[in-house]
């Protein structure tokens, strides 16, 4: 899970459901376009830290304290963009923002301005419009909240599951394409202890042709001896 470009994928992955999430809901809440130079900074600050953090399995746990609070922070900074480069009323800002800065942030373009139309009431748009089908002013922060906390759980979720079946497969695939290989070490392994065990045979030596053979050598030999040979002949009579 460590590899590089695994790790890359997984980064990758991570932030594209991050920030699709969290620009996605922004959009259709406030019903304004996302600027692009905030969005672009936004996803490279979340696809390093997703990189930094990819390089074992991580549990639903984990994941979630990660994902949550990047998509409360990214929703900041796209209503910061929103207000600095909309207007509270939508359309440009003009005036003195405009010399500390404004075109280097708000320049570009801007991302989700079709989803943007869509979610546009009578086509006014602005950061966070009075009431969304009968919500008040007031409670549409909540609102966002919630919606960013739960969709982030159901993410975190989904993403889990592709986690641990990702290292399933991955377990899997090194088991598969490496078992020929331990089986020829294990057979290499058990000829070669049996080789040790035995130890070379000995040369069995000729015997030679001219001398007699050798006897064996006897380890175990019982002596009797019988009565003496001057009383065992009797004298003739």
């Amino acid at each position: 899970m460590g590899a590089t470009g695994l790790r890359a994928t997984r980064a990758v992955l991570f932030t594209a459901l991050c920030v699709t999430l969290s620009s996605g809901a922004h959009v259709m809440l406030s019903g304004s376009p996302v600027p692009l130079r905030p969005f672009l900074v936004v996803s490279a600050v979340i696809f390093c830290l997703a990189f930094a953090l990819a390089g074992r399995e991580r549990s639903f746990a984990r994941i979630a304290a990660l994902l949550i609070p990047l998509e409360l922070a990214a929703d900041t900074v796209f209503t910061t963009g929103q207000h600095a480069c909309y207007g509270q009323t939508g359309g440009p800002v003009t005036g003195p923002l405009r010399s500390v800065g404004v075109d280097l942030l708000c320049g570009g373009g801007s991302v989700g301005t079709p989803l943007a139309r869509m979610a546009a009431r009578g086509g006014e748009a602005g950061a966070y419009p009075p009431g969304v089908h009968g919500v008040p002013g007031a409670a549409l922060p909540w609102l966002l909240l919630a919606a960013h906390v739960g969709v982030g759980l159901l993410a975190a979720l989904w993403l889990r599951r592709g986690e641990a079946a990702l290292a399933r497969l991955l377990r899997t695939t090194a088991a598969t394409a490496f078992r020929p290989l331990r089986a020829a070490v294990a057979v290499c392994r058990t000829f070669r202890a049996g080789r040790k065990a035995t130890g070379p045979a000995l040369p069995r030596r000729a015997p030679s042709a001219g001398g007699p053979l050798a006897l064996p050598l006897l380890t175990h030999s019982v002596h009797r001896r019988g009565p003496p040979a001057l009383t065992a002949v009797a004298p003739a009579v």
